[in-house]
């Protein structure tokens, strides 16, 4: 059966099963937030042929990737999900199985933290898009910034890099990657498919106050940084900028840059690549994926490097610790052992859509 045949009543009441009752049924949706917190809103638009097509892209994977991207945004601002909308126009020819699978997608991805689906709207149009808008919470003062970095902080990542886009040209290239196991095959095609928001990342930087706190330094230590002001056991409180990976490793050390009027240094030796991932294709290669490939749905954080560094230890998983924030005001990819000169990184080099 198309859309066209069902109708648009017919296909918003079959979509309004994969929503709590409780929720839908009005003109818009009540959500609370919690008392001392502030309101969190992020949309993703997503359209086929742009974003996925059905060569790479089964509909379930494409309604998981379309959550998955607006959970990553929350995740980089620090906050908890509450919920979600979703505008979809289609075209009257597409299969209802289709929508169905592209929302069990989206309700799997959504399912691991309690989050519903609160509403949206449906419409036809010549190609199917998908707006998805996600509303967090957070408080205030724990809540993720860009413009928060300062010179002597450490550059972290929470995971590995390039995976998203080595999956993508497997799936675009078959034949490629004779040389990788079939684990570690079958694990970056599911990080181009299936990508995993790091919400998980939230509640460790949550419980960051109960960290020991940064050594005050002294003037001539990291840049001439400002010292970190003490914290006392439990006040919750830890200053951290960031943001998520989806452009790529590079966009995201760039943005935060220009956000906080900062440069940085990233060691070319330090990315984390995917396992396999440089016995398939040559470290430059691997190296460009990773700084420009986009879609790993990382949290690149900029903070303390004792907090950075327990972070890590937490973390595991290929978090790592890929430079500092500096006071010059550029992005510099360098590599100590001299094989490769330094490179300033650009965003152009990233994709853009215009």
């Amino acid at each position: 059966m198309q859309v066209h045949q069902l109708g648009e009543q017919g296909l918003l009441k079959r979509l309004q099963e994969f929503c709590p009752i409780d929720l839908i049924g009005d003109d818009a949706a009540l959500l609370s937030v919690a008392a001392g917190q502030s309101l969190v809103v992020t949309t993703d638009m997503l359209v086929d042929g742009v974003h996925f097509s059905d060569r790479t892209t089964s509909p379930f994977d494409a309604g998981w990737r379309a959550t998955a991207a607006n959970l990553s945004d929350l995740a980089a601002m620090g906050a908890s999900p509450l919920g979600i909308t979703i505008g979809l126009s289609l075209p009257g020819a597409v299969e209802v199985s289709w929508v169905e699978q592209f929302y069990q997608g989206i309700v799997a991805c959504l399912q691991p933290y309690s989050t519903p689906i609160v509403g949206g709207d449906i419409c036809r149009s010549s190609v199917i898009t998908v707006s998805i808008t996600a509303f967090g919470q957070v408080s205030p003062s724990r809540a993720i910034r860009r413009s928060t970095a300062r010179p002597g902080d450490a550059i972290l990542v929470t995971g590995v890099h390039g995976a998203s886009r080595a999956g993508l040209e497997l799936l675009l290239h078959p034949d490629q990657g004779q040389g990788l196991s079939a684990a570690d095959r079958a694990a970056l095609i599911q990080a181009h498919q299936r990508p995993v928001p790091r919400l998980d990342v939230v509640a460790l930087l949550r419980d960051g106050g109960d960290a020991a706190p940064e050594p005050r330094r002294t003037k001539g230590d990291a840049g001439d940084a400002a010292p970190e002001p003490r914290r006392t056991k439990g006040d919750g409180l830890l200053r951290v900028a960031g943001m998520d990976s989806s452009d790529g490793l590079a966009d995201a050390v760039l943005q935060i840059c220009r956000a906080s009027r900062v440069g940085a240094e990233i060691e070319r030796n330090l990315i984390p690549f995917p396992p396999g991932l440089t016995a398939w294709v040559l470290e430059a290669q691997a190296v460009e994926w990773a700084l420009y490939g986009g879609e790993d749905f990382e949290l690149v954080l900029c903070l303390p490097r004792l907090v950075a560094q327990r972070l890590v230890e937490q973390l595991g998983n290929g978090a790592a610790i890929v430079g500092r924030i500096t006071a010059e005001p550029k992005v510099v990819l360098r590599d100590r052992s001299g094989l490769y000169g330094d490179e300033i990184l650009q965003l152009e080099k990233g994709f853009q859509h215009f």
